[in-house]
């Protein structure tokens, strides 16, 4: 005889068994559809294989699983797919979920499949595979996937058959067991076999089931040479001892610590009907479309137990055994101990479902409102896990989940026992799974959380590493212009090569290192003053730019601003595309405005360099904002007239040029923008006019007009003249004229890009989107012009 070993805690409530085991386990009708959940266990949900039309036969995978803690799903019947969809699935949430939904044909046809009789030759994982490809999840209640359960690392030298069904009116264990002891033993032998053949393989059932273990006892004897080594227990009935680690406990005496897994102690333990269905799936080639369910309580007039199809709605099963509705107050998937409510008799039977309980109002009276606790302790001594039921329901009030993880909140199995005994009628177990869902839930956002943290680090890092790379690329494109300038420069001003060599070991010595300490003899220690000064002219004359290249950075600028301007103004065409509001969008043709005039000074200042006494200028001043005339009347006059009168020619330039916007646009709503913008500057030209009349007479002499003011009197007078042009201009010459411009534009833009290319400059990609956008207004342009679009 095995020793045995008790638990701590537990109860015996009534058990309530006897009324649905007077008959054998029977079988339903076909149901009008079935709803098959895509997760029916533990882990992610199946991945369907299947879309709405699809005929199926029966045990055809419907959902593949996906991951590795997944299990498949299939036909329960043959049919055809009427939907994927939503559907009110068991939970006690009375959530909904996708589920694959099948309306019988009636035919029940098999898909073709066959077994595997010499198992014992197959390799583990071959058997591994096709458990976890026919859906089979524990089938005890908890779900897990038995595929991954009878997969561990470690080794395992204890295997454990669960037939306890301790539960009240539970029966589906029972007469399983009873009716189908042979399919049991024979499961058992494969699980030995995938595990290694284990040196202790233990069948764990309560005496409170005499049929059963004399059935399990006699399909052992008829076979000795296979279960010889299989040895059947009984123990006195207590609840919970069907829990797993409550049965490792009495049967082997060993106690699995908090966090831990029975594997971890080399024990593997599943359950009577995982048992038997992984029998059907290697042997006989079936995969988990069907599992045995009680169906009982005072108010069906038939109690017994079914083979029920997965995927068969509870409403099927209740008017097939007389369900009298007025006098159930609720129906419960699962046993009075730890089942939940069913909100909606629509829900399916799945792999889970192991009873339906279906009670009268005066076998389950409604449960009296809670009291408060009044600290007697027997929720302590009830519980089986030697928790303190007490501490942990303080603790999920006040959402303390960090003290409730500290008392080993997810050590506790939810068997009910502390709320059964409760004088206050506390329902402990309810708060205990709302703390377990919040918790689970806070790490999951937790883990996001930190996903997104290294996600955004990594991001960082990479920008980071490009702008390094960057930065080395400009820093030896630096490098390269500043040796390409000085050798220019000893060729034009005819530095000596002693200089230059000087000058080079002089900057080598203020950045290398290794040239810190230079050697004894070199030209470079024997510099002499007026050999660097000499260098720095040289390179001074060097940097100072022709009119060709201030005329080509005066271009560019330009070709900048205009992009500026188609920007704005497609960003004003998608705001009035997507309505936006009228605030948003006077901002944005503000900014088209804002646009404009940029765009016009920085044409004034290439006007201004094409003046004749303009290469006299100071060559600082061309690579500074020229085009602001009263910006450059306050450098060249001291007197508060000569800067009013520059200020009144920028204002006059800019009424220029808004005057010609308004004489080729037709849109309304820039027109109206446009005048707004130049009623404000004449009212400022009117301002400037009145203090120039307001100042003193000047008698001083008259200044010479500035280079500066001549380009905005000239700009002034062609954008005047250009208006007027426009005005007399018809619709189809002035497309032609826009065409022209257009094409211009591009042969410019197009040869600064191939400039730039050759030069390898920062502003490539800049350039080569200009051109593209300029190739585009020019096919715009001239589709416009062919269809007579005027």
């Amino acid at each position: 005889m095995r020793k045995i070993w008790d638990i701590p805690g537990g109860i015996h409530p009534p058990e309530n068994k006897k009324q649905s085991v007077d008959q054998s386990i029977g079988a339903l009708p076909l149901p009008d559809r079935l709803v098959l959940p895509l997760n029916q266990h533990i882990g992610a949900p199946a991945r369907p294989v299947v879309k709405p039309g699809d005929r199926v036969l029966k045990g055809q995978v419907v959902a593949e699983p996906h991951g590795i803690v997944s299990a498949g799903v299939h036909a329960s019947t043959s049919g055809v797919v009427e939907s994927i969809s939503l559907h009110p699935v068991p939970h006690p949430s009375a959530m909904s979920s996708n589920c694959i939904i099948v309306r019988p044909d009636g035919e029940d046809r098999w898909i073709e499949h066959q077994g595997i009789a010499d198992y014992g030759s197959r390799d583990p994982q071959q058997l591994l595979d096709i458990i976890r490809l026919s859906g089979i999840a524990g089938l005890g209640g908890a779900g897990f996937p038995a595929s991954v359960k009878l997969g561990p690392r470690q080794p395992i030298d204890t295997l454990i058959i669960n037939g306890t069904e301790c539960e009240p009116y539970i029966t589906a264990d029972d007469m399983l067991m009873r009716e189908r002891p042979g399919e049991i033993v024979a499961g058992i032998r494969i699980l030995a076999h995938i595990l290694g053949n284990p040196a202790n393989i233990l069948i764990g059932i309560e005496d409170n089931k005499p049929e059963a273990y004399d059935a399990l006892e006699a399909a052992l004897a008829s076979n000795s040479s296979e279960g010889s080594d299989i040895e059947l227990v009984d123990f006195p009935t207590k609840y919970p001892s069907g829990g797993e680690k409550q049965l490792i406990q009495i049967l082997t005496g060993k106690e699995v610590p908090s966090g831990k897994l029975p594997a971890e102690l080399g024990i593997v333990c599943h359950n009577v009907g995982t048992t038997q269905a992984i029998y059907r799936a290697i042997v006989l080639g079936e995969p988990l479309i069907s599992r045995i369910t009680t169906v009982t309580g005072q108010s069906c007039a038939i109690n017994r137990n079914y083979d029920v199809l997965l995927g068969t709605p509870v409403r099927h099963l209740l008017a097939n055994n007389g369900f009298d509705a007025d006098s159930c107050p609720r129906l419960i998937m699962g046993g009075p101990m730890m089942g939940f409510t069913l909100e909606n008799p629509e829900v399916p039977v799945i792999k889970t479902t192991n009873c339906i309980l279906a009670p009268s109002r005066e076998e389950m009276p409604p449960a009296p409102l809670p009291q408060p606790c009044i600290r007697c302790g027997m929720c302590a001594e009830a519980c089986p896990a030697s928790l303190l039921p007490q501490q942990l329901f303080w603790y999920a009030q006040s959402e303390n989940f960090d003290r409730l993880e500290a008392h080993n909140l997810f050590d506790c199995i939810e068997c009910g026992a502390c709320a059964y005994v409760c004088p206050s009628n506390i329902p402990l177990v309810q708060y205990y799974r709302a703390a377990k869902g919040e918790i689970r839930t806070l790490k999951q956002e937790k883990i996001k959380a930190d996903h997104s943290r290294q996600r955004f680090e990594f991001h960082k890092e990479r920008l980071e590493r490009a702008e390094a790379e960057k930065a080395a690329k400009r820093e030896a494109r630096r490098r390269a212009t500043e040796s390409a300038r000085a050798r220019g420069a000893e060729d034009d001003s005819g530095i000596t090569a002693s200089v230059a060599t000087s000058t080079e070991a002089s900057s080598t010595a203020a950045t290398s290192p290794e040239a810190k300490a230079p050697e004894a003899g070199t030209s470079a220690a024997k510099a002499t003053v007026e050999d660097i000064i000499m260098a720095a002219k040289a390179r001074a004359e060097a940097r100072k730019a022709s009119p060709e290249q201030r005329r080509a950075a005066l271009e560019r600028g330009i070709e900048a601003a205009r992009h500026r301007l188609d920007s704005t103004r497609q960003k004003l065409a998608d705001g009035e595309a997507d309505n936006l509001g009228e605030a948003s969008l006077d901002k944005l043709r503000a900014a088209v405005e804002d646009a404009r005039v940029k765009l016009a000074d920085a044409e004034g200042k290439l006007a201004k360099l094409d003046l004749p006494d303009s290469n006299d200028s100071d060559p600082a001043d061309s690579s500074r904002d020229t085009g602001s005339a009263e910006r450059v009347a306050k450098k060249l006059g001291d007197s508060p007239r000569q800067q009013l009168q520059g200020k009144i020619a920028a204002i006059n330039n800019r009424i220029a040029v808004t005057e010609q916007k308004l004489a080729e646009l037709t849109d309304a709503a820039t027109l109206d923008a446009l005048r707004s913008g130049l009623d404000k500057q004449r009212q400022k030209l009117a301002e400037a006019q009145q203090q120039l009349s307001a100042l003193p007479v000047d008698t001083a002499p008259a200044p010479v007009e500035s280079p500066v003011q001549d380009a905005a009197a000239a700009a002034i007078t062609r954008a005047r003249e250009k208006a007027a042009r426009l005005a007399q201009m018809s619709p189809e010459e002035k497309l032609r004229s826009n065409l022209d411009s257009l094409v211009s534009r591009l042969d410019k833009a197009r040869a600064r890009l191939a400039t730039a290319i050759a030069e390898n400059a920062d502003h490539v990609e800049t350039l080569r989107t200009t051109v593209v956008n300029l190739e585009s207004k020019v096919r715009e342009a001239e589709t416009k012009l062919a269809q007579g679009d005027h």
